[in-house]
């Protein structure tokens, strides 16, 4: 019989322990070898970069102005795809390209209502760090509720007037700005790039898999028109820079870096026009710029690769190439997932993009609807819900709030077509505003008529439930916000009539020029021109669009109280802080003229107007200040709105419009008879 020894025991216990320990790094050293050897020529790795962008604070999929369930939108469904694009791709990187904090009930609720405190992380960026994201910039919205608010929720120190110097709780991710500086100090907002690690799965020539380090650097880029946009906000606080000479003033520290890839993350789209340092979409330019491997675009609420860009040059819509350099854009709203499989491959001991096997897509969350059915869509993700619950709940007691109510059903079904009453409101507010106030400030201008210029914010751009419509009955906050969708500021600028005519022409841009002689269909609105541009102008003015004329000529009449306006006759014109800074490139609207920029929202405004009024009625309607000049088409002149809508026409007098084809997807075509 044999007694182990205690001790030997202990002994044999350490040496097994050091057995197994030394196995384990001799294991762990070769595995390490390959990340200090050098990778042989030829060995290859799928990186995916997977992008989310303007969002706009659409968390979960709900129409906050219709109170229902929405399974066309929201973040919630994004991340169904995001989990799906993983599995697919053992090595990604996630990003988000901006216009994430703005933009839903949800989000004015956490800005305006109740503002989140310093210890409280945003809602969206709860939601997104659930997931794990790489990286991400801002958009311009990001500025609409101003720097102090930016600095706040971004978790973001700012040495700008009303920035804080506290470290609050932000997102768990970098969010990169190379173009947007403190004028105090001239240095950036947030950091101009950041470099991320990785290690990716990767195979040599012969095979064998690898696990390997992998840099990727990030910069990031806003629209120069921010310090229009948002002037009131930003003027005097910040600079800002064109893309292209942001690009050139980073790249090189980036490069310093040694990265394997270098991604700009632009919110910003493509325009290959000539380049100008104030660009609102300066992606086409920025490709050019040597040294970037990857362009992440946004802000054009569009898709790319898609037919919209086909026509482009240097640029692969179908592929997703942009000037050779692999990019995408992937929607808004989240509707749809940007992904680049990026092919590399080694050669002279650095990752090269194959572009032959790189290629670009979006992916939508819902499937095209068929006659008489759903979209079909994928399901949200369960884990999002929880995370925002409360906040959600929060945001429909507030949107409740009671105000007044209408006799009037307000929709913008029909806004191109002659509908203003979902317009009419918010001229009539505007100039009310601006009539009580601007004789304080400007008493020189009391006597100048005061007009009121509104455009439809939703005109079935995000679907066929992208429409305002206000049903008789209750006004609640939500009946405010679904009739003034942004938070704008209102702004008031000195013209003549002159610039009316000027600023009417660049709103019928909206239309399609109408050929009487020809006989088959022709469009009547034309889709590149957004809807929030067509500008409808009230105050005692009456005109007339010719759409058989070219643009730039369309306007055959224009009267004031019945009479021809005249060059020099002076107005004093109401929009908001958007359009009077420059914003949709109206002729004589720069910021220059302004004579009032109030630190009120135009919403808040509206609201306000309606408490005062109780119940509006078609009286307190200014009724539609425009027509268009009688044309006789030897054919049909159609639009595409909402499907089963005739009757909502007919109730606003448009008895001219009739529907032609239920598309089965929640639109139809309808004609018109311009001739009546």
């Amino acid at each position: 019989m044999s007694v182990r020894h205690p001790l030997l025991s202990s002994l044999a216990r350490s040496s097994l322990a050091w057995g197994i320990l030394a196995s384990g790094l001799i294991a762990g050293c070769a595995s390490l070898g390959h990340l200090h050897q050098p990778l042989p020529d030829g060995t290859r790795a799928d990186v995916a970069m997977l992008e989310t962008t303007d969002i706009h604070s659409n968390i979960l999929g709900y129409d906050y102005y219709k109170l229902k369930a929405d399974p066309t939108l929201g973040y919630e469904r994004t991340v169904t795809l995001i989990r799906q694009a993983r599995r697919q791709f053992p090595n990604t990187f996630l990003f988000d390209d901006g216009d994430t904090i703005q933009g839903s009930v949800l989000a004015d609720y956490q800005a305006l209502a109740r503002p989140v405190g310093c210890d409280e992380e945003l809602a969206i960026y709860r939601a997104m760090d659930s997931v794990g994201y790489d990286g991400a910039t801002a958009g311009n919205h990001e500025f609409n509720y101003g720097l102090p608010f930016l600095s706040q929720v971004t978790g973001t120190p700012m040495n700008v007037e009303g920035g804080t110097s506290r470290h609050c709780a932000g997102p768990h991710f970098p969010l990169v700005l190379a173009n947007v500086a403190s004028a105090r100090d001239g240095k950036p907002l947030f950091k101009p790039w950041a470099v991320l690690r990785k290690t990716i799965e990767a195979y040599t020539p012969d095979g064998s898999k690898l696990e390997v380090p992998l840099k990727v650097g990030i910069l990031g880029f806003a629209p120069p028109p921010i310090l229009q946009w948002d002037q009131q906000k930003l003027n005097g606080k910040v600079t800002v820079s064109g893309v292209v000479e942001a690009a050139q003033k980073y790249l090189p520290e980036l490069e310093a870096q040694h990265p394997d890839l270098i991604v700009a993350v632009l919110h910003g789209g493509l325009d290959d026009r000539p380049y100008t340092p104030d660009m609102e979409n300066g992606g086409w330019h920025l490709a050019g710029v040597p040294g970037i491997d990857a362009l992440l675009l946004g802000h054009s609420h569009g898709e790319f690769p898609g037919p919209r860009y086909a026509d482009m040059r240097d640029v692969d819509a179908k592929r997703g190439f942009v000037r050779g350099v692999p990019a995408v854009m992937g929607g808004f709203f989240g509707k749809d997932l940007g992904v680049i499989k990026l092919a590399l491959v080694r050669q002279g001991g650095q990752w090269v993009v194959d572009t032959a096997d790189t290629h670009s897509e979006v992916r939508a969350i819902c499937q095209p609807a068929v006659k008489g059915r759903a979209p079909d869509c994928v399901a949200p993700d369960p884990a999002i819900a929880p995370l925002v619950a409360k906040v959600h709940e929060a945001a429909i007691a507030y949107v409740n709030t009671p105000i007044g109510d209408t006799r009037v059903r307000l929709s913008s079904y029909f806004a191109d077509e002659g509908d203003m009453t979902a317009l009419a409101p918010i001229n009539a507010a505007q100039a009310d505003y601006v009539r009580r106030e601007l004789p304080r400030i400007h008493p020189e201008l009391a006597g100048v008529p005061v007009l009121s210029a509104a455009a439809a914010f939703r005109t079935g751009f995000g679907g066929p439930d992208d429409y305002t419509d206000v049903a008789p009955g209750p006004l609640t906050l939500r009946s405010a916000a679904d009739l003034y969708f942004y938070p704008n500021t209102l702004a008031a600028v000195k013209t003549d009539g002159a610039g009316l005519k000027a600023w009417l022409e660049q709103s019928a841009r909206r239309f399609h020029r109408i050929d009487p002689a020809r006989t088959g269909e022709q469009a009547l609105i034309d889709p590149h021109y957004v809807g929030y541009n067509f500008d409808q102008i009230q105050g005692g003015i009456a005109y007339t669009i010719d759409v058989s004329k070219p643009a730039g000529e369309r306007i055959t009449t224009l009267t004031y109280h019945g009479k021809p306006v005249t060059a020099q006759q002076p107005f004093v014109i109401v929009t908001n802080n958007y359009r009077a800074s420059g914003g949709g490139h109206f002729p004589g609207l720069d910021g220059g003229n302004i004579v009032l920029a109030s630190p009120d929202g135009a919403r808040e405004i509206l609201a306000r107007w309606i408490e005062r009024k109780r119940r509006l009625t078609a009286a307190d309607l200014e009724p539609t200040s425009w027509h268009f000049a009688p044309l006789k088409t030897r054919g049909p002149v159609v639009f595409r709105t909402a499907a089963g809508k005739q009757a909502v026409a007919a109730a606003a007098g448009l008895n001219h419009v009739h529907q032609l084809k239920d598309h089965g997807d929640g639109t139809a075509t309808y004609a018109i008879d311009l001739s009546r």
